[in-house]
């Protein structure tokens, strides 16, 4: 938590497997007139691991959203939410449960759910996902070991620059930080998560919401096609959309001052 203490309180989201490196700009940005808050998902980062491995589903980290919130700032105040990637889904259920502590929503690069279904444009990580998990199941100590040597690798960042990123905006030096905090997550917690993400959906919810809403896409968002984004922008009424020229899923990394002052703009109207 960092900016002024009695300043409006703003609640960062990451994706599954991000502990913060998405929020390298942005965040600083922010904390010069806006509270941020953010703070990190089950088994992610300095938070360990539930000691239920069944609970870390949408509902779960929404829960938790809601707990550092009361603690940070105090029972019934309300925050700005702004969700990257799978964090968009987390905002959303936060409102469906919690409407009177959302005062906006940033929606970024990222889905309103089922997100394992239009991953690239069609449905094959949703299909092989259970078989994925049977092999985490079958051998955890390799895979694990696997997982922490393979992830954090240049090869690996090589292949993201190739196939997810856009190479030409994208600093190594930015997006590094994920493959090291990713390599730190236990292989069938993530993939149990992403399992319940995959599952979860507030479509229901979108033509009901009542706060200021704020959508940011990727022009070339592989993980999470802008036109989901556009199709939020179609159902929630009144809401804003703004499209990343050439921004991929990285793209509050790749067009850092584009996103800061577009969600600055948006925040400083609330």
């Amino acid at each position: 938590m960092f900016g002024p203490v009695r300043a409006p309180a703003v609640v960062l989201c990451d994706g599954i497997g991000c502990s913060g490196y998405v929020w390298k700009y942005l965040a600083t940005a922010l904390a010069e007139d806006q509270r941020v808050i953010h703070f990190h998902y089950r088994g992610h980062g300095r938070t360990p691991a539930p000691k239920d491995p069944t609970k870390v589903s949408i509902e779960d980290l929404s829960s938790d959203l809601i707990s550092v919130l009361d603690a940070a700032v105090g029972a019934d105040q309300p925050a700005a939410l702004i969700g990257h990637s799978m964090g968009v889904q987390v905002c959303l259920e936060t409102y469906r449960q919690h409407r009177a502590r959302v005062r906006s929503l940033t929606l970024m690069c990222g889905s309103y759910g089922r997100p394992l279904s239009s991953f690239h444009g069609v449905d094959t990580l949703e299909k092989i996902l259970p078989l994925l998990r049977v092999g985490v199941g079958l051998w955890p100590g390799l895979i694990a070991r696997l997982w922490r040597t393979i992830v954090p690798t240049g090869l690996s960042y090589e292949i993201a620059t190739r196939i997810e990123l856009n190479r030409d905006l994208i600093a190594r030096e930015d997006f590094f930080p994920y493959l090291q905090d990713i390599a730190t997550i236990d292989p069938q917690l993530f993939f149990a998560m992403l399992a319940k993400a995959g599952r979860h959906s507030a479509k229901d919810l979108l033509h009901d919401i009542k706060v200021p809403v704020l959508i940011l896409a990727g022009e070339q968002d592989n993980f999470t096609p802008p036109e989901l984004s556009h199709e939020m922008h179609r159902l929630i009424p009144g809401a804003e959309l703004h499209v990343v020229a050439g921004g991929s899923h990285t793209a509050p990394l790749e067009r850092p001052q584009e996103i800061t002052e577009r969600v600055h703009a948006f925040l400083r109207r609330m």
